[in-house]
């Protein structure tokens, strides 16, 4: 086998790849981080960093750069259900904000830290293959880079944090387990003249939109309905979101007064974790597991998945623990993690009315600021859904 260049190639250079290199750097690693993208760019995105991904920004020291780009705090979720609404504060004492930076700021902040942090960095860099040896160990790729020369580059592991798409996860086929199709199809954009400290949150019957405060004054506006219409709203989509914010008369009148100042965009993404390692590779963030966007978990997800396979990794490569080892403590792990938060997202992107329980249980915490915070906590995802409805008792 050819002499190893790099300790770790990481594939994908956004909310999962770059701290996952910067972390990995920072243990002394021999890192390459490559991305088809440069950066600044944007990309299809929630926005919504919850505070226990605020918290990862502090762990890292990067807080302060994205505060820094005067994207406001928001310390404040509202889920407005119609006849009732709760309103409460998402994160505790340590991380008591929320944030919606746009992607093409904390991108690069976090592209940046990588590189500060010793990993090499190189964008404009399309991986088009994966390379695998006679024994089905992975041992590096081949690409080709901004100026179109074709590269190799080996490595002891390979890790796709290249997203749903992953082109590291194409080539190696993981398997799929609780997987969903798509159940919600959403379009945002950015208004201006629609101003809010608060991540506010509507919930109709088949419908259902949200609202946060990002850069320049700008406010992001996401609205969804059931993927089972998306045919029938495909040629209409403004429209169709006009309608949506109607079911709230007062929000209506607020969007109204406001301006639309970028162009639509929309997805819609499919449910499912995938098994996260193999010899010589792994995956972190979308490309090993996803769920739909309606919960914004995403970026939240991507931090906290970097710093537990970053750890793996490093006890790994250390010898400390096997690869093996190392790498199902952290699927475990992840799983532990994830799969409450999965399950709760999958029954909200039902966009069902609330049943019977739930309404009994939101008419009793409205009005009453403990259980309102509690609430607005298990959506931020600070508290798990079980230790929810344990206080609730």
């Amino acid at each position: 086998m050819p002499d190893q260049a790099y300790d770790v190639i990481v594939v994908g250079a956004r909310c999962a790849g770059s701290p996952l290199a910067m972390l990995l750097a920072r243990q002394g690693l021999r890192t390459l981080l490559v991305d088809r993208a440069t950066f600044p760019s944007d990309t299809v995105s929630t926005h919504v960093i919850h505070p226990p991904g605020v918290a990862a920004l502090r762990r890292w020291g990067l807080l302060d750069r994205v505060v820094a780009t005067g994207c406001p705090p928001v310390g404040r979720y509202a889920f407005d259900f119609g006849p009732i609404t709760v309103a409460g504060a998402p994160g505790d004492a340590d991380s008591p904000y929320a944030y919606a930076p746009r992607r093409t700021l904390l991108d690069k902040i976090l592209v940046a830290a990588a590189a500060a942090a010793g990993a090499e960095v190189r964008e404009g860099f399309g991986v088009e293959e994966v390379l695998v040896d006679d024994d089905g160990r992975v041992t590096g790729i081949r690409g080709h880079d901004r100026g179109g020369r074709s590269v190799v580059e080996r490595a002891r592991v390979v890790v796709g944090a290249d997203g749903r798409n992953s082109t590291v996860a194409k080539a190696l086929r993981p398997a799929a387990y609780e997987e969903r199709p798509p159940l919600t199809v959403a379009y945002y954009s950015y208004w201006s003249n629609l101003p809010t400290d608060t991540f506010e949150a509507y919930s109709r019957p088949g419908r259902g939109w949200a609202v946060c405060p990002t850069n320049d004054g700008l406010t992001l506006v996401i609205g969804g309905w059931r993927y089972a219409e998306l045919a029938e709203h495909r040629n209409d989509i403004e429209g169709t979101l006009r309608a949506t914010f109607a079911m709230s008369p007062a929000f209506t009148e607020r969007i109204q007064a406001a301006k639309r100042e970028e162009r639509l965009v929309g997805a819609s993404v499919p449910n499912y974790f995938r098994v996260p390692y193999g010899p010589g590779w792994a995956l972190v963030g979308d490309a090993g597991y996803n769920r739909d966007f309606i919960t914004a978990q995403g970026i939240t997800d991507a931090f906290l998945d970097a710093e537990g396979i970053a750890r793996a990794l490093g006890a790994a490569l250390a010898g400390s623990a096997t690869y093996a080892e190392a790498m199902a403590g952290y699927q475990s792990g992840r799983d532990a993690r994830a799969m409450p938060v999965y399950q709760l997202t999958l029954q909200i992107a039902g966009l069902q009315p609330p049943d019977e329980q739930m309404s009994r249980l939101l008419s009793t915490i409205a009005g009453d600021q403990v259980g309102m915070d509690a609430f607005a906590r298990l959506n931020s995802g600070v508290i798990s859904p079980d230790e929810f409805f344990a206080g609730m008792r």
